[in-house]
């Protein structure tokens, strides 16, 4: 039996705050001088003249970064491993992004958050609902696979993806692309003026 999409929803919840909590206390481990290195790359970027046309390269890592773990998250509802791997991909999730928020903010204090908000804020707000949104789904098609395959002779409800599983796939796609093109040309305007603020 699948389970219901509210407890799933919060279940996932739980494994991206344990995620988050794991790279805030790894993070404390960061060596000082990583912090440094953070800084001069930054320092750099600035010189360089950060927040010019986006490069085709810049394009490519954007999309991946937008699409990586939802697309992830949806994959994985087509095959049983994916009721393991769904919860493990939540936890590693919520810590690479607690741990590359807590370096921002070990190398710039207070104004690394606002450093932070100006890198990841608006990636987040289109690329966690989407991933909640696909992962809740996937995980009830994971368990149905899994009940299938290890159901011991037993009658189990075939696993249907249905209609709703593709529209909900296409929105999120959609909600994706249109956070990266702003994203691409958004955020370096953002990050140079945080860096000429912080920097400066």
């Amino acid at each position: 039996m699948r389970l219901a999409t509210l407890p799933r929803l919060l279940l996932l919840a739980l494994f991206f705050a344990a995620g988050v909590l794991l790279g805030q206390v790894l993070a404390g481990w960061v060596p000082d001088a990583t912090g440094d290195e953070l800084r001069r790359y930054l320092e750099s970027y600035l010189r360089l003249g950060g927040g010019t046309a986006p490069t085709p390269r810049a394009v490519v890592s954007t999309l991946v970064t937008y699409f990586r773990y939802p697309l992830l998250a949806f994959g994985l509802g087509f095959a049983s491993i994916g009721v393991v791997l769904l919860p493990c991909a939540t936890v590693a999730y919520g810590f690479f992004l607690s741990f590359s928020v807590c370096c921002f903010t070990a190398s710039f204090g207070a104004d690394g958050v606002l450093l932070a908000l100006a890198v990841l804020g608006l990636r987040c707000a289109v690329t966690l609902p989407c991933y909640f949104l696909l992962a809740a789904s996937s995980w009830g098609t994971a368990a149905g696979l899994a009940a299938v395959s290890f159901g011991s002779g037993r009658r189990t409800a075939p696993v249907v993806y249905g209609r709703a599983c593709w529209v909900r796939l296409g929105a999120c796609c959609l909600a994706l692309l249109a956070g990266a093109c702003v994203d691409l040309l958004l955020s370096p305007v953002l990050l140079r003026l945080m860096l000429e603020r912080i920097l400066g």
